[in-house]
């Protein structure tokens, strides 16, 4: 009996010191997890959840350059038709099993019937061919100068490798099976949507040897354990981490940052890369089939109310009138020219030209996201200035997400008419990255735009050789959308992070929030 005891009390100790010892990070995210299926949904909040269970076969350093990450090594054929890749030795799936180029022939098939750049890139596809178990081969009908560019892409919607099993799935229907082999395992038991949801460090995993930059280079993970709790309330969110019941806030709202940037219990970190506000319209239903109709909602916008009523604070945003955002190699303002300064006069004039018959504008709101929650009513304010009538509609993010992907009929059906969103610099630095500019009529989304032209302005930015070719037919795409209107730019900002002060991170952030080289003290 003695000995029982003794044993017991041994392995409870155990257990107690292991809970004292291993490094749990809790951290509010910017949003609530509903949706685990980062092909399916390109809400940011998924493709985070992805990172920390997927691995990709390229990644973005903190320069923006494109380095290999599963793949070790890769070839082109001379007439650039044969592009050859052999994966990492050693790299395995969360349940024991190799990752096979087979893998990552179906991965990059369910990605491209999602995404924008995959779209484009699977038009100049002739086929995959698997080589042997590490290697296969893309081969191209005619050159394609955006390859790497398009399967190392940073965000949504990102090529994360799958198993073959998964990746099967109909691109159009959600996942139901979460193995990857990145550097965290999915707690599905303890995941509670709305409360919590749990990621375990992968012991299996093998980083990189290079320095960890971006989302690129070795992803050395020091946590035990992630939990992202879920806190609806900024300011609970606030006083949890001052009080140290959580180690981390993904989306600080601006307000916050006064008292945040006081206290020597946390530290603010400042996204690097910027956001980009944008208002998209329904081109299915009334009244944004209408071009007219488009065309006098980028008048009656203006970026100055949106950020100022979304941000604040003048350090945090820019407006901008760049499609491309500022600073960056294809930016412009090009046949920008009097728009999106919310100019309700012209609006008007235009709105009447475009034979509007008053057709409500159904605007979905997210409640939930601080950095959204104001620009569906300044959206309102200031079309029904022009003369649009307007219904707000609140709702929480992740149900928004569902609705905008999910129903085709009209408003009274429970479609929608437009709504506005951010898009992270990762993700509009070109024509063919940027989603919204995707006009081939996929069925991907409802009410997403279909036209000839936009598309063969970006077959030409995908054949252009040198950078001045790139640029010059960057500003055609920029003019050809003020007319068309795929979206609406409204303006840059900058999101910031908070962490307590005995939490480490990379010294220039990633574009997106990962957790490997964090570590707590």
């Amino acid at each position: 009996m003695r000995r029982i005891l003794l044993s017991a009390i041994v392995s409870v100790a155990s257990v107690l010191s292991f809970a004292v010892s291993a490094q749990t990070l809790r951290v509010v995210m910017h949003s609530d997890l509903k949706i685990l299926d980062p092909v399916w949904s390109g809400a940011y909040i998924v493709r985070n959840h992805g990172y920390m269970l997927y691995d990709t076969l390229f990644a973005m350093d903190e320069t923006f350059a494109i380095k290999p990450q599963m793949v070790e090594s890769w070839t082109t054929s001379d007439d650039g038709l044969v592009w050859t890749f052999k994966l990492r030795d050693g790299l395995e799936w969360h349940d024991g099993t190799p990752v096979t180029a087979e893998d990552c022939i179906a991965s990059l098939k369910r990605w491209s019937a999602r995404d924008a750049m995959g779209q484009k890139l699977a038009s100049a596809l002739q086929e995959y061919k698997t080589v042997d178990p590490r290697t296969f081969q893309i081969v191209l009908k005619e050159k394609y100068g955006a390859l790497l560019e398009s399967i190392g892409k940073p965000s949504v919607v990102v090529p994360f490798m799958m198993p073959k099993r998964v990746a099967e799935t109909d691109p159009f229907k959600q996942i139901d099976d979460y193995t990857g082999s990145g550097p965290f395992v999915f707690k599905k038991d303890e995941w509670k949507p709305g409360e919590k949801i749990v990621y375990l460090r992968n012991t299996k995993y093998k980083p990189r040897a290079e320095p960890m930059s971006g989302l690129a280079g070795g992803k050395v993970v020091e946590l035990d354990r992630v939990e992202w709790v879920w806190i609806p309330d900024a300011e609970t969110q606030l006083n949890a981490l001052l009080s140290g019941e959580i180690d981390m806030i993904e989306s600080v709202s601006h307000d916050h940052l006064p008292v945040l940037e006081k206290s020597k219990a946390v530290r603010v970190i400042t996204n690097k890369t910027s956001g980009q506000y944008v208002f998209r319209m329904n081109w299915l239903n009334p009244p944004f089939n209408n071009q007219g109709v488009r065309q006098a909602a980028m008048m009656a916008l203006g970026q100055a109310e949106f950020l100022q009523a979304s941000v604040g604070d003048k350090r945090y945003y820019r407006p901008c009138k760049a499609l491309f955002t500022c600073g960056t190699p294809l930016a412009s303002d090009a046949g920008m020219a009097g728009l999106i300064e919310g100019n309700a006069d012209k609006a008007r004039q235009l709105l009447q030209e475009a034979g509007y018959d008053g057709t409500v504008v159904v605007i979905p709101q997210s409640t939930d996201l601080g950095v959204l929650k104001q620009l569906a009513p300044v959206a309102k304010a200031q079309l029904e200035r022009a003369g649009f009538k307007v219904e707000v509609q609140p709702t929480d993010w992740q149900s928004m997400v569902t609705r905008l992907g999910s129903k085709r009929g009209p408003p009274s059906e429970g479609g929608w008419s437009a709504f506005a969103t951010n898009w992270s610099q990762v993700d509009i630095l070109d024509p063919l990255m940027t989603t919204f500019l995707a006009t081939n009529c996929a069925k991907a989304r409802a009410g997403w735009p279909c036209d000839e032209g936009m598309e063969k302005l970006r077959d030409s930015f995908v054949r252009a050789a040198t950078a001045a070719e790139r640029k010059a037919i960057a500003e055609e795409v920029q003019i050809y959308a003020t007319k068309i209107v795929t979206h609406i730019w409204l303006g840059e900002w900058y999101g910031a992070a908070a962490v307590r002060s005995n939490i480490a991170t990379m010294a220039v952030p990633p574009p997106v929030t990962v957790f490997w080289g964090v570590t707590k003290k």
